[in-house]
């Protein structure tokens, strides 16, 4: 069973067409109008290996808070839809990984209920032109819609673009982990028998 998903939304702020293929290679084509968002979503999906196409128009002439916050929802929207009832999955995944001066550890738990711990704070207010603030945003956005716990703990780090894209990395490596299947069970992973 293919494990995708489609998803339209479009707001009085935002038009998004998103679309995933959970056992995907990383492929697709990212097209959000911000160019760093689009490279920390070139990241989320090379490293999650979920094929990931993007495509948005927002209200850029205020800001990129809406854009980011909307494609981070469709996101979740995405990887809940295509998760099912996340039958014959491994449901948690977790990483710690560096990048130069950074490391940063994520932790997920697709078990279909949100929770949301994020401390990675980035000292700068801006990267380039992106404020720094929407990379927390964007994740808990993700996590709201995915039904997921995501912890993410930056342990050290200095540079914000690196902090970001670290963020990003393990929190994809995180995701891929708990979205595999498990080769040992084809059963919903919970005593409860749903979830």
């Amino acid at each position: 069973m293919a494990r995708t998903a489609t998803i339209r939304r479009k707001t009085g702020e935002t038009d998004i067409d998103l679309s995933i293929d959970l056992d995907g290679s990383g492929a697709g084509t990212r097209e959000s109008g911000i160019g760093f968002l689009d490279h920390m979503l070139d990241l989320l999906a090379k490293h999650s290996l979920i094929d990931l196409t993007v495509r948005a128009k927002g209200d850029l002439h205020v800001d990129d808070h809406h854009t980011s916050e909307d494609i981070g929802i469709a996101l979740g929207q995405a990887v809940d839809q295509a998760l099912a009832d996340r039958a014959g999955i491994r449901r948690y995944g977790h990483f710690t990984l560096p990048m130069d001066e950074c490391l940063v550890t994520a932790a997920v738990d697709l078990g279909g209920r949100y929770a949301f711990e994020y401390h990675a704070p980035i000292a700068a207010a801006k990267i380039g032109t992106f404020d720094s603030e929407l990379v927390e945003h964007f994740w808990q956005s993700f996590a709201a819609n995915a039904r997921c716990n995501l912890h993410v703990v930056l342990h050290h780090g200095r540079n914000a673009h690196h902090i970001s894209e670290c963020v990003f990395k393990t929190t994809a490596r995180a995701i891929r982990m708990a979205a595999e299947s498990d080769p040992r069970s084809d059963a919903i992973p919970s005593t409860k028998g749903v979830l």
